[in-house]
């Protein structure tokens, strides 16, 4: 028998096509209709029991688990960073041109549970209207305390624990590594540069480079506090700097602006978000749990974007120096690409400052 118990005492009861153990984390809901494979292994859910609200899952299976520029190349990390997985329809059949296993079989080689036949929508309206809440997955009655991952520093559980250099190309980015996809290195990739990743906590003093760029990661910014002092000593030079989720949070953390966590967090594709002082609006991907408090920012810095459902911020810029940040994803994959163009924004940036 298997189990999900929320904190304020709700269960659900399901079957098992994951790994069988018992485990407890914070539960929030995706909302995107495909990609999967990349949402397991986004470092930004280290720590959470994964909702998704598409009704059918599995259907087309997971790619090989093949290497390209020293990366899994149909994955956004080397192994599946959710704690479990709580769906409605498992699709036990599962067809695509690239699949080499099923979902369960991928779930347990990683030893990760997962949980069918749940009620998502209504799981989804609870965590709607009371906000992410602790939950648990409970095998066979083998209970648990439950367990709340942004007590813990688990961007540091997840970023790389050395310096890898990945290209050979013109630019030399430093990428601070707080739980990066490997899409966005791709993305970096792409654009003539050399790549330098290095832990959260890092001291790059000594590094040549071009440009920073801070990665997505999971958790409460407020506990990368070495990340967001380095940032601050970084931002005495005028060397062009793009932040990305929670890369926007410690930027703008590091200005003296202040972070809070939202309600239940945007997580999904098709995000609708309006570059501020225009009347563009982009389709977004995006996972996070905090946002940056607008009203707390210095008058050096403004918002770049809006959330148009919420109003929340998604996005920070200088206002003189070459320093941006973006809340959604413009590397998501799958997901919409419409922001893919800042990617050569921040090249621009940098050609324009060596």
């Amino acid at each position: 028998m298997i189990k999900l118990i929320l904190e304020d005492g709700t269960e659900f009861q399901g079957t098992s096509f994951g790994y069988e153990k018992s485990v407890a984390g914070e539960v929030v809901f995706n909302t995107a209709m495909t990609g999967y494979p990349e949402s397991l292994s986004d470092p930004s859910f280290k720590g959470q029991l994964l909702v998704a609200t598409y009704p059918l899952i599995g259907n087309y299976g997971v790619p090989e688990e093949v290497e390209e520029q020293n990366m899994l190349k149909f994955f956004e990390s080397n192994k599946i960073q959710i704690s479990a997985l709580i769906i409605s329809d498992y699709s036990t059949e599962y067809s695509h041109w690239n699949a080499k296993k099923s979902l369960s079989d991928w779930l347990k080689e990683h030893k990760i549970p997962a949980i069918s036949g749940v009620d998502t929508r209504k799981l989804t309206k609870i965590i709607r209207e009371k906000g992410a809440m602790l939950g648990k997955i409970v095998v066979d009655d083998q209970q648990i305390d439950f367990y709340d991952p942004n007590q813990n520093n688990l961007v540091a559980e997840v970023s790389t624990k050395e310096k890898i250099v990945y290209g050979n190309g013109k630019y030399r980015i430093l990428l601070i590594d707080c739980g990066v996809k490997n899409n966005i290195i791709r993305h970096l990739l792409k654009r003539d540069t050399t790549v330098i990743r290095v832990p959260w906590d890092y001291d790059y003093s000594g590094e040549e480079y071009d440009g920073i760029f801070i990665s997505n990661g999971p958790g409460n910014p407020e506990m990368c506090d070495v990340t967001i002092k380095n940032l601050q000593v970084s931002m005495q030079d005028e060397k062009a700097m793009f932040g990305i989720c929670l890369g926007s949070q410690l930027m703008s953390l590091a200005s003296g602006a202040r972070t809070y966590k939202l309600k239940y967090g945007h997580r999904g594709h098709n995000q609708p978000v309006l570059k501020v002082g225009t009347d563009k609006s982009y389709i977004t991907s995006q996972n996070h749990g905090y946002a940056v408090d607008s009203s707390s920012m210095s008058s050096d810095w403004k918002p770049l974007f809006v959330n148009l459902n919420d109003q929340t911020n998604e996005g920070v810029i200088h206002t003189s120096k070459p320093f941006f940040a973006t809340q959604f994803h413009p590397e998501a994959s799958s997901g919409p690409t419409d922001t893919e163009f800042l990617f050569d924004d921040f090249i621009d940036l940098i050609k324009l400052n060596s």
